[in-house]
C-alpha cells in the first residue's frame, strides 16, 4: 500500500506549484525521446510546502479507517490527492493553516453582524460606529446653511464633552442675551469684550460659541477701552442696530440655548429574522462589541490563569461585586436572539446597560399582534421578569439567545380562533427572512 502512495506522490511531485502558480494536469501523451538539437526543460523542483502538503494529504488517506470501501479505481484516489494538496496550495495563497482551510470548508461561522452601526438623526444615514462622529460633525456643518442658530447650539452641545463647562457656558451665554432683552435701551449690555475674563474662561474656550454670537447677530469690532485713552483699544462682540426690532427673536435664541440636548446619533438594531437553525447559540462578534483597552486585552490571558487561583480563594462579597461590575464594563453592545417557539429567531443590537423593558418592546414591535402577552426566558430557562435591569446585570452581555414563551391560556383561545396557522413576526419581516450560518 505504501509503495502504492508513493507512487502517487511520485506522479505529482512535479505537478505541484507554489503559491500563485496553477497545478498542471498529467500529461498523457506518450513520451517522445527529446531531438538531439533540443536539450530537455529541466523540470521545476517542488517548494517545501508543496512537499510538505503532499506528505499530509498522503498521511490522511493511510490513517483512514480500514473497514471502508476502496475507491473504485486508482485514479479516483489520485484526483482526491490532486484536490486536497490544490486545498493547500489556496490556503497558502491567503495565509491559512490547512486547518483553518477545512474549518473554512466546514463553514464555520461568519460574523453575526459585520460591526455597531448608527442612525445619523440629520440625515438619516446609516453609518459604521467609526465614521459616527465624522458624519455627524459633517451634517452639522452642512445644517448653517437651514439654520445657523441651531446648528451652532448643535455644535456648542454636541462637541465640547464636558457637560458641566457645556452647563456653564450657555448660562452665561443667556445672562448675556437677557440683560439686552431686559434692557434694551442700556448700550453696554449690547457689548461684550472678548478679553473679559469671564468670557476667555467659560464661553471662548467651548467649540460653536463664536459661530452663535455671529448667528444672532453679533458682529466683531475694534473699539476704544472706556477710561484708557483713545489709543487703546479691543475687540469686542456688538450686536448689530436692526436686531433691537427683533427682540422676541433673541429671546427665542436663548430658549434654544438653554434648552438643547447634544445631538446622538441612534444606535441601529440592526434586526434580523432568521431561519430555525440548529446554530442559534452560537455567536460570532466583531471587535466593535467590546471595550477593551490594547493594554486591558494585554491582561486579559493574565487574568484569565490567575482565575483558577482565585477559584480557590475565599473571597468577600465585595471582592467578588468589583470582579463583577470589571466584567460589565468589558462590553458597550450586546447582541441578543429570541427564539420564537416556531423556531424563527429574531436578533437585535443593543447597548450593554440599556435595560430588559428595551428588548421586551424590540419583540412587540416584530409581533403581527403586538397586544399578544409574552414572557422572555434568559440561558437556562430563567424568565426575565425585572424589566428595569440592565442587560449586563442579566448576564446577557457580549451575546446571549434568549426564548420566547407565549401565555398558554391566551395561545389556546387565538389558535382555536385561527383559521390556520402562521407566524407571529410581522410578513414583512418574514419577507426578509435569512438563513443563520
Amino acid at each position: 500500500m505504501r509503495k502504492f502512495f508513493q507512487e502517487i506522490k511520485a506522479d505529482l511531485k512535479f505537478k505541484t506549484a507554489g503559491p500563485g502558480q496553477k497545478l498542471s494536469e498529467p500529461s498523457r501523451a506518450p513520451k517522445e525521446k527529446p531531438k538531439a538539437e533540443v536539450a530537455p526543460k529541466p523540470r521545476q523542483a517542488p517548494t517545501d510546502e508543496a512537499q510538505r502538503a503532499a506528505a499530509a494529504a498522503l498521511a490522511r488517506l493511510e490513517l483512514k479507517p480500514k473497514g471502508k470501501a476502496p475507491s473504485s479505481s486508482q485514479e479516483a484516489i489520485k484526483n482526491q490527492v490532486r484536490k486536497e494538496l490544490m486545498a493547500e496550495a489556496a490556503a497558502s495563497e491567503k495565509g491559512l493553516s490547512m486547518e483553518e482551510k477545512e474549518q473554512e470548508e466546514e463553514g464555520a461561522a461568519a460574523p453575526s453582524v459585520s460591526g455597531i452601526y448608527f442612525i445619523c438623526p440629520l440625515t438619516g444615514d446609516v453609518v459604521r460606529k467609526d465614521q459616527k462622529e465624522k458624519h455627524l460633525r459633517e451634517a452639522i456643518q452642512a445644517y448653517f446653511s437651514v439654520d445657523p442658530v441651531a446648528a451652532s447650539i448643535m455644535e456648542i452641545h454636541t462637541f465640547n464633552k464636558d457637560r458641566e463647562k457645556v452647563r456653564v457656558c450657555v448660562e452665561t451665554m443667556a445672562k448675556y442675551l437677557d440683560n439686552i432683552y431686559l434692557h434694551p435701551e442700556e448700550e453696554k449690555y449690547r457689548k461684550i469684550k472678548l478679553q473679559n475674563k469671564v468670557f476667555q474662561e467659560r464661553i471662548s474656550c467651548l467649540e460653536g460659541t463664536h459661530r452663535f454670537f455671529q448667528a444672532v447677530g453679533f458682529e466683531t469690532q475694534t473699539l476704544p477701552v472706556p477710561g484708557q485713552g483713545k489709543n487703546t483699544e479691543e475687540e469686542y462682540y456688538v450686536l448689530k442696530e436692526e436686531m433691537l426690532s427683533r427682540l422676541e427673536e433673541l429671546k427665542d435664541c436663548k430658549e434654544q440655548l438653554l434648552s438643547a440636548e447634544p445631538v446622538r446619533a441612534q444606535l441601529h438594531r440592526q434586526l434580523t429574522v432568521f431561519q430555525p437553525s440548529p446554530a442559534a447559540a452560537h455567536f460570532e462578534l466583531p471587535h466593535d462589541f467590546f471595550n477593551l483597552t490594547a493594554e486591558e486585552l494585554r491582561r486579559e490571558q493574565r487574568l484569565r490563569t490567575e482565575a483558577v487561583e482565585k477559584a480557590s480563594m475565599l473571597r468577600t462579597r465585595a471582592m467578588r461585586e468589583k470582579e463583577e461590575q470589571r466584567e460589565m464594563r468589558k462590553y458597550n453592545y450586546t447582541l441578543l436572539r429570541v427564539r420564537f417557539p416556531d423556531g424563527y429567531i429574531l436578533q437585535g443590537t443593543f447597548y450593554a446597560r440599556e435595560s430588559v423593558s428595551v428588548l421586551y418592546n424590540f419583540v412587540r414591535e416584530a409581533l403581527r399582534d403586538d397586544w399578544l402577552p409574552f414572557e422572555l426566558l434568559g440561558p437556562g430557562g430563567l424568565k426575565l421578569t425585572d424589566e428595569n435591569l440592565a442587560f449586563n446585570e442579566c448576564g446577557l452581555v457580549p451575546s446571549a439567545l434568549l426564548s420566547l414563551a407565549w401565555d398558554a391560556a391566551v395561545m389556546a383561545d387565538v389558535e382555536a380562533a385561527a383559521e390556520e396557522q402562521r407566524s407571529p413576526l410581522r410578513p414583512e419581516l418574514l419577507a426578509r427572512v435569512q438563513t443563520l450560518s
